[in-house]
């Protein structure tokens, strides 16, 4: 099990920065992968960056240059450093876990979201 708890969400204009958090309930050593995804009203959640145990990085090209993803494995905490906000970012972010079981079974494991709104 691996609980998360996302925080850093709120109201910023367009052009600013926030910083968002995810604590883990465990050792990020011990999680195969984690990541960001955001919904906005009426649409389908997306993946926005991922992280894996090795550091490998991945983004969407919406957020290319502008989002950073990164870890602190002594606060077992994901962030995602978000830069030069646009309000087509407005969005429930959430975080994402992935802990492949020994029988190779990948488990997800989803905080409750942190909402962004960017105005114009």
């Amino acid at each position: 099990q691996v609980q998360l708890v996302e925080s850093g969400g709120g109201l910023v204009q367009a052009g600013g920065s926030l910083r968002l958090s995810c604590a883990a309930s465990r050792s990020i050593f011990t999680i195969n992968a984690m990541g960001w995804y955001r919904q906005a009203p009426g649409k389908q959640r997306e993946l926005v960056a991922a992280i894996t145990s090795g550091s490998s990085t991945n983004y969407a090209d919406s957020v290319k240059g502008r989002f950073t993803i990164s870890t602190d494995t002594s606060k077992n905490t994901m962030y995602l450093q978000m830069n030069s906000l646009k309000p087509e970012d407005t969005a429930v972010y959430y975080c994402k876990a992935v802990v492949i079981t020994i029988a190779t079974i990948p488990l997800d494991y989803w905080g409750k979201g942190t909402l962004v709104t960017v105005s114009s």
